[in-house]
């Protein structure tokens, strides 16, 4: 052991004092580059290829070169080999520099930059598209042995404000290295291109690679300017709503089930959430899960609507889109009374409030009075009539009439009355 260590010591000194001699500090100069170009070679896509410099001292050391991407967006990263491809937009322009490099552990030696440039496309302003906008989506291919899905492209744009009115456009996308151009368009009032449909395309459903879109055109009175755009692909795939969701009630045991959407990824690779929405209250339940199943207490006197959607899990890529929401399925009783129940319901309370008016009315205007006034006094051959009665019946003399008050009252009158019918 004591050795080993002493050989392990020895090398380590040893490199240490290689090192020391290869530092560039002071005995290397670096030179930049030569025959540094910018090639297109392809839709939103470029080649940067350069030398290393021939009057550069050659010694037992592995330059790098770092590589800066000036415009349209700002990047630097280092490589070690003299080109390197680079995916990004160019109807702005594209420049970028690059630089001879040497690290160690104590410090960086660099070259001068040196730099190329492409300029942007020839066109008028206001001429090219804008608010470009794709979506794809995968569907099963029941036609092709080699895929089992198939992924379709639609994408819409707005035409430029000052665009010609013959101006007409033309879109064409780039997926690794298939390139494709549209053949369906829909049109506006005037006939100019402003979507396409792709049905059937290259793209891959789980592909990771950036989709670029590019849309030219052309006019008779003006040249029009280019667009072209990149997409990741997580961020505009519209992911297709779950399959065969059943809901059941036991109780107040809600169960519900459902399967993974028409998608190439599997079944482990799906977040959903499940919607419950109680009718009869307006309650909204939202769950996310990561189970095809799931099961909730509910009010079982009520009727609820479920649904449930999916988004691919950031385990099988980035987090994009949520699905649309399956269509609900309705389960539960219904508690709310029949409607013909409550208009009889209503029509009863309206006719017993309007009576409740009408008599506090009739009671605060003497309508009753007016409506039924009092009965007037009997004439007097009412008490002849009563006195030949009574003095057939022998229930009375006829000299008792003598002793009744010749003038009565219309009240006097109606006592006498009762008392004859009460006898």
């Amino acid at each position: 052991m004591i050795i080993v260590a002493h050989v392990l010591l020895i090398l380590l000194g040893a490199t240490e004092i290689l090192q020391a001699d290869l530092l560039p500090d002071e005995k290397i100069s670096l030179l930049p580059p030569v025959n540094f170009t910018i090639k297109v070679t392809g839709l939103a896509q470029v080649l940067l290829q350069w030398k290393p410099n021939p009057d550069q001292e050659q010694r037992n050391v592995n330059l790098e070169y770092q590589v800066k991407i000036n415009t349209p967006k700002e990047d630097d990263y280092e490589t070690r080999i003299t080109e390197s491809k680079c995916v990004t937009i160019l109807h702005k322009g594209f420049s970028a520099s690059v630089r001879t490099i040497l690290q160690s552990d104590h410090s960086l030696l660099a070259s001068s930059w040196v730099s190329a440039e492409l300029h942007a496309p020839p066109g008028s302003p206001g001429t090219s598209i804008v608010n470009l906008t794709c979506t794809t989506n995968t569907t099963e291919d029941n036609y092709s042995r080699l895929r089992s899905y198939q992924v379709s492209l639609h994408c819409t744009w707005l035409v430029g404000t000052d665009a010609p009115e013959d101006t007409q456009y033309f879109l064409y996308y780039r997926y690794g290295s298939w390139t494709e151009e549209c053949q369906e368009y829909s049109k506006d009032t005037l006939g100019r291109n402003i979507a396409c449909w792709f049905p059937r395309t290259f793209i891959l459903s789980k592909g990771r690679d950036w989709l670029a879109v590019l849309v030219n055109g052309s006019s008779k009175h003006s040249a029009i300017k280019p667009f072209d755009q990149l997409f990741a692909l997580h961020a505009i795939d519209q992911i297709n709503p779950p399959l065969n969701v059943t809901a059941e009630i036991e109780g107040t045991r809600l169960s519900i089930q459902w399967e993974k959407p028409v998608s190439a990824f599997p079944i482990h690779c799906f977040d959903y959430e499940v919607k419950i929405h109680n009718t009869r209250n307006g309650y909204l339940q939202i769950e996310k899960l990561m189970t095809n199943a799931f099961i909730s207490i509910i009010d079982d006197l009520s009727k609820h609507d479920v649904q449930v959607r999916a988004a691919v899990s950031s385990m099988c890529r980035e987090a994009g889109l949520w699905s649309e929401w399956s269509q609900p399925i309705y389960v539960g009783n219904d508690e709310h009374k029949p409607l013909r129940e409550w208009f009889l319901i209503v029509i009863m309370a309206t006719i017993c409030f309007i009576l409740l008016i009408l008599s506090l009315i009739c009671k605060i205007c003497h309508l009753w009075i007016k409506l039924f006034p009092p009965i007037p006094a009997p004439k007097s051959n009412i008490k002849d009539l009563f006195v030949t009665t009574n003095y057939e019946a022998g229930a009375m003399p006829a000299v008792c009439i003598s002793e009744f008050p010749r003038r009565g009252t219309a009240a006097s009158v109606e006592r006498l009355v009762k008392n004859i019918l009460d006898e």
